[in-house]
């Protein structure tokens, strides 16, 4: 995708919810670093030392379950509730690469229909193209590569967290933030979907209302316990729109197009190296096969 920018007008309800990225919810029913906070349930207690009686014991100062808004300093802080107002939503794949320890990437799109190029030099992540009929009739391999591949619908906007707390528990005060939200757990895909699906219905934009985010406990078969958002729209209050809006519209916009640069970029990159690396007679063979296919 290229580095677009648009104008941001909630007159022309068609052409916004594109860019604004709600395409997939309403059919049918220059640096890869990030300067945005991000935001994600915090599945983990997070742990700290405490005096109790005059000794220093280590204990649970933030439970599970919280939203953790990480800042680009690496600082967190930590609510029960987020309000989040979405200016733009995208979509992608990633996959953990569990030997080199690193995330696959790809391009973000406003769709999931096509492919999609990643930072390894391929596409999806490794995902095949197209609708796979019979997935238990594919090898190991591939089931096993299907699994770890996962969508992720990304969030842009503002956050704004309801009593937060600091690393320590301690209370704290936080201003509202930009934010960057990647939900790749299948369930929180879709739940996270519905808001956009109600404003589809009422024709409104996401930047016009707050989706309120909380988070409902599941136990494990271990009993152990994983975290899932709920979200809240508040159709009820629009807010208008105020004269810096248009820039942070447009700032997230061009992030995400510097990021989709920056993947493209390495995806050339490999996909070069790896054209360099095969024999000539190879390459030569792979040229003409191009021509005849132009002719």
């Amino acid at each position: 995708m290229t580095n677009e920018v648009a104008t941001l007008s909630t007159g022309n309800y068609a052409q916004m919810a594109k860019v604004m990225g709600m395409s997939l919810d309403t059919k049918s029913g220059s640096s890869k670093s990030s300067s945005l906070p991000r935001l994600r349930i915090w599945n983990q207690p997070v742990m700290g030392s405490v005096e109790v009686k005059g000794k220093m014991k280590n204990m649970e100062v933030v439970p599970a379950g919280m939203y953790r808004l990480q800042m680009p300093d690496d600082s967190c802080v930590y609510a029960e509730t987020a309000e989040i107002r979405v200016f733009v939503q995208r979509f992608m794949y990633k996959r953990y690469d569990s030997v080199n320890k690193t995330y696959v990437k790809t391009t973000m799109s406003d769709e999931l229909n096509g492919d999609l190029k990643d930072n390894k030099g391929g596409f999806n992540c490794g995902k095949p193209a197209g609708y796979i009929k019979d997935f238990q009739s594919l090898p190991d391999d591939t089931k096993t590569l299907l699994k770890q591949i996962k969508r992720v619908r990304v969030l842009l906007g503002e956050v704004r967290l309801v009593n937060p707390v600091d690393a320590e528990g301690n209370d704290t005060v936080a201003d509202v933030q930009p934010f960057i939200w990647e939900i790749d757990n299948r369930d929180a895909f879709k739940t996270m979907g519905i808001p956009f699906t109600q404003l589809a219905k009422e024709r409104k934009l996401p930047v016009q209302h707050h989706i309120v985010c909380g988070s409902e406990e599941n136990k494990l078969p271990t009993g152990a316990s994983f975290y899932l958002p709920s979200a809240k729209l508040n159709l009820a209050d629009s807010i208008e729109l105020a004269d810096d809006d248009e820039k942070k519209f447009t700032d997230y916009i061009e992030w995400i197009g510097n990021y989709n640069e920056y993947i493209v970029k390495t995806w050339n990159e490999i996909t070069q190296s790896n054209r360099e690396s095969l024999p000539e007679s190879v390459v030569s063979e792979m040229i003409d096969v191009d021509e005849d296919e132009n002719v």
